[in-house]
């Protein structure tokens, strides 16, 4: 009894932590989205303060929609966004399955090589990355775009899936391959369900960085019809004048689709992020 009320109390205070950062990570979005809906005098008067009849304007909003094709950089983003999710958590998911099962020479070199991927930044490879997609004739492509973060996204997700995997039991695969299943269908059908917090944890953490990057998308697809949201933006900020109200505007609209998959995988999240917590 004394066990399980001291598992509780952890999961408990788990929980209260994860939701006390959580308001803090938001605080600054809620600045953002209330001052998107304020005339520009009223953005530097009063930014914490809700918009009021005096204060409240769409200027920023009408401006957004007449000037670029903020539809179309939408759309981009969030192309580029679930395709590199679905290669990263594919791809990484099978890796840290073949880590994780199957024992064979290099299992660890070849683990430590993947987790290198973390610890070294891949913008410090930023001109040879150009120089092979101009090689490959990918510029101002969003393929370009989707091969990068793949890329970038791998080491997290084998790290993070390898050790979730290796929790699970090994009778059920074992029962798995006496049933005469497959090694993809012990992957697909058995592993995976049994991962889904740990795939969610990696599916919020690998998009955040996807969606709000303005680097990748500024020197491998600067292109009109191949800019990110991000990098969309970047039109109403001058060298000398900055139009805050269509920035913010489009800030707040981008903000959207990291909400939804935040409130998508919220519960999944905690639950990979608390497991080893909460035993």
């Amino acid at each position: 009894m004394n066990h399980s009320s001291a598992s509780f109390g952890r999961s408990v205070a788990a929980h209260s932590i994860l939701l006390l950062y959580t308001v803090i990570a938001l605080f600054p979005v809620f600045v953002i989205v209330i001052n998107s809906f304020k005339s520009r005098k009223a953005i530097f008067r009063s930014p914490l303060s809700l918009p009021d009849e005096q204060t409240f304007s769409l200027i920023g909003y009408q401006t957004v929609l007449k000037q670029g094709d903020f539809f179309l950089y939408f759309q981009n983003s969030l192309t580029v966004t679930v395709m590199s999710l679905f290669l990263v958590l594919l791809f990484g998911a099978m890796a840290a399955f073949a880590l994780s099962e199957y024992r064979f020479k290099g299992n660890s070199l070849m683990g430590l090589y993947l987790a290198l991927g973390i610890m070294i930044p891949i913008r410090l490879g930023t001109v040879a990355i150009l120089k092979l997609m101009v090689a490959s004739g990918l510029v101002n492509t969003l393929t370009a775009l989707i091969l990068v973060y793949t890329a970038q996204g791998l080491p997290l997700a084998v790290f993070i899936l390898s050790e979730f995997m290796r929790n699970v039991s090994d009778d059920l695969k074992n029962a798995g391959r006496i049933d005469g299943l497959s090694e993809y269908r012990i992957f697909f059908r058995l592993v995976l369900p049994l991962v889904r917090p740990a795939m969610a944890t990696v599916a919020v953490f690998t998009m955040i960085p996807i969606w709000n990057d303005l680097w990748f998308p500024l020197i491998l697809a600067p292109a009109e019809e191949t800019k990110t949201v991000t990098l969309g933006a970047q039109v109403f900020i001058g060298q000398f004048v900055t139009n805050w109200n269509a920035v913010l505007a489009a800030l707040s609209l981008a903000i959207v689709p990291v909400l939804v998959l935040y409130l998508i995988f919220s519960r999944q999240l905690i639950r990979g992020i608390t497991a080893g917590a909460v035993k």
